[in-house]
């Protein structure tokens, strides 16, 4: 992706982000389950690299499974590029791991920029001291065959009941997962990361006992040169 797109939905909130995609008509962009384990881990930001499960079966998920090197979930591991983000799609089903501590850690070292599943993932316990951003719905001990099959990587998929198409731009924070269609993450970011100036000020002044009125949102003239001059103040 786009470098300065990514700088600039690093430094952007997904709050900030869906605000900016609902004045593009898009309503169904913030993950719903997904929740960052470590609340120290970095910000993550990427294009979307997509697994799917289905329910499992139990003539076909066995242990035995894992032995074929072309399992989708363990290929798709191996496959994903850095720079990506692993989105899983486990219809929304927590009650087995979409992966667990050694397939994370895996992505990590290839330098996938981070991994969501609206399912859970198992380890939790390393996975909240990894310096690596993970987001899941819940922790989950079973193994993934127990309640998934692995069909496919990289086509569209439903996470967190928004649907993720493979490029989409995922970016992740202390509050969740919002979705970007890829088509429309330049105009977002640079938008998004205006407004973020814009409400760095109003934060300031409310923080300093200003009213709302006329500042949220700006329809005072003089708390728009208040703006230019902090703004010009700052270098923002």
């Amino acid at each position: 992706m786009n470098q300065d797109t990514r700088q600039k939905l690093l430094a952007v909130s997904t709050a900030t982000l869906t605000t900016v995609l609902f004045k593009r008509g898009f309503r169904n962009c913030f993950l719903q389950g997904p929740r960052l384990i470590n609340p120290a881990a970095p910000r993550m930001v990427g294009p979307a690299f997509t697994l799917r499960y289905i329910p499992a079966r139990e003539d076909l998920d066995t242990l035995d499974a894992f032995l074929d090197p072309a399992h989708p979930q363990r290929k798709g591991v191996e496959e994903c590029p850095p720079g990506c983000v692993f989105v899983v799609d486990s219809r929304g089903d927590p009650k087995a791991a979409s992966a667990g501590g050694i397939l994370l850690t895996r992505l990590m070292a290839r330098g996938v920029a981070g991994a969501v599943t609206d399912g859970g993932f198992r380890d939790t316990p390393d996975l909240a001291v990894m310096p690596w951003p993970t987001y899941h719905a819940a922790p989950s001990a079973p193994t993934n065959l127990i309640r998934h099959h692995a069909v496919d990587t990289n086509l569209p998929i439903g996470c967190g009941e928004v649907p993720v198409y493979p490029g989409d731009i995922m970016v992740g924070d202390g509050e969740g997962v919002v979705c970007i269609p890829a088509h429309l993450a330049d105009a977002v970011a640079a938008e998004g990361f205006e407004q973020t100036v814009v409400e760095d000020f109003v934060q300031e002044r409310v923080a300093a006992g200003h009213s709302i009125r006329g500042l949220y949102p700006m329809t005072d003239p003089v708390n728009r040169e208040l703006l230019a001059a902090w703004r010009k103040e700052r270098g923002r």
